[in-house]
């Protein structure tokens, strides 16, 4: 079963690993597994950047009317987004991704831009009317260092933990606190992201198994 747990808005000044363990470490038994969600880890780790802060340069500008308009989600088609993933990626790695794009689009393909431009891209979050506030007004990356965060969670909590980037089309499992853990099996127990992907303020949850 999948528990979630509601916290309150985390922010910069949030230690993740004490949040966890405030608003879930007294609902957590033996064999327990905690996963968090990508974007709280990242909103704690000071990589929420305010929309009004970013100046985007002109490439982002132009590069951004090349990307894909999904229904679900912004991604790099603004430039703000494209600003960030310029200054994640480089600019050489993100030019060579727009060049491969169009190929494919001559190609009738979808989606190589993020498979050249890589994970640091595709992890890029825009604002959305239904994001949390004040992360509605926000762009986010992807969290730093995702293993290292979940083992930190994982001692202060004495279960295994993971930072987990799911949402209503697909998953990935970005860190674990053992490398024993099956990431295929999260992805699969989680698939249909019950923590949500608006208001829910559920940035956490707990995967129990069931006798």
């Amino acid at each position: 079963m999948r528990i979630p747990v509601k916290t309150r808005v985390i922010g910069e000044n949030d230690d993740i690993s004490a949040v966890a363990e405030e608003f879930a470490g007294d609902k957590m038994q033996a064999g327990d597994i905690l996963f968090i969600s990508e974007k709280a880890v990242a909103c704690s780790q000071k990589r929420a950047i305010p929309m009004d802060e970013i100046k985007p340069r002109g490439l982002a500008k132009f590069l951004c009317k090349f990307v894909y308009k999904s229904p679900y989600g912004i991604g790099l088609g603004i430039p703000e987004t494209m600003e960030m993933a310029l200054r994640e990626c480089g600019v050489p790695r993100m030019l060579f991704a727009a060049f491969i794009s169009a190929v494919g689009k001559l190609l009738g393909k979808r989606g190589w831009f993020y498979k050249v431009a890589g994970y640091r891209a595709e992890s890029i979050d825009g604002p959305t009317p239904y994001t949390l506030p004040p992360y509605n007004k926000y762009v986010v990356l992807g969290p730093e260092n995702p293993d290292k965060v979940a083992r930190e969670v994982s001692e202060r909590l004495g279960n295994r933990a993971a930072v987990v980037d799911i949402n209503d089309l697909a998953g990935k499992i970005l860190g674990v606190s053992d490398p024993a853990m099956n990431k295929n099996l999260l992805v699969a127990i989680l698939k249909d992201n019950p923590l949500g992907q608006s208001g829910e303020q559920t940035p956490m949850g707990i995967i129990r198994e069931v006798m």
